[in-house]
């Protein structure tokens, strides 16, 4: 593969350090509260494992050797019904702007499908407006409250599709 090439992919342990390093840096960038959001959860740094469950997924996104970016769906924790969680979607600086985040949703979205979900969730920021704008796009709807109980209590935006 050329250094210039892009492949979203699913994670493989390689990634591990290098996806918690993209995750954590991006958080920084847009000055995330680092408690209550997912800059402290654990798994950011065992993130194979964490997604390696039965119906959950992460996939990155590789430039070369680089990993410029991920998202991932799992099953919204402690909710009870058929709804999976949109998790930890950042891309680098570098990747943004070139249409990777539309990939990447129909990517996980399809993943979701086929898991069988019937809705999907997410949680995010007020200030994260390129985002938000990209979640409408494919069909994401504000909600009211929050779903389930993800600990990340920082995110005041919740958002809702129906798959």
């Amino acid at each position: 593969m050329s250094k210039d090439t892009i492949v979203i992919r699913e994670i493989e342990q390689k990634d591990d350090p290098k996806i918690a390093k993209a995750i954590r840096s991006v958080l920084i960038e847009l000055g995330v509260p680092k408690v209550g959001t997912a800059y402290e959860d654990k798994a950011l740094d065992c993130m194979t494992e964490t997604y390696s469950k039965p119906r959950k997924a992460y996939f990155v996104v590789e430039k070369g050797n680089t990993i410029i970016g991920g998202a991932g769906i799992s099953p919204l924790d402690n909710y009870d019904g058929n709804v999976c969680e949109l998790q930890k979607m950042y891309f680098m600086p570098e990747a943004r702007g070139k249409g990777l985040g539309s990939k990447m949703m129909e990517k996980c979205l399809a993943f979701a499908k086929g898991a069988g979900f019937e809705q999907c969730y997410l949680e995010t920021m007020p200030y994260m407006d390129d985002a938000r704008k990209l979640y409408r796009k494919v069909g994401f709807e504000s909600i009211d409250k929050p779903m389930g109980d993800t600990g990340h209590y920082s995110c005041s935006v919740w958002m809702l599709k129906d798959l």
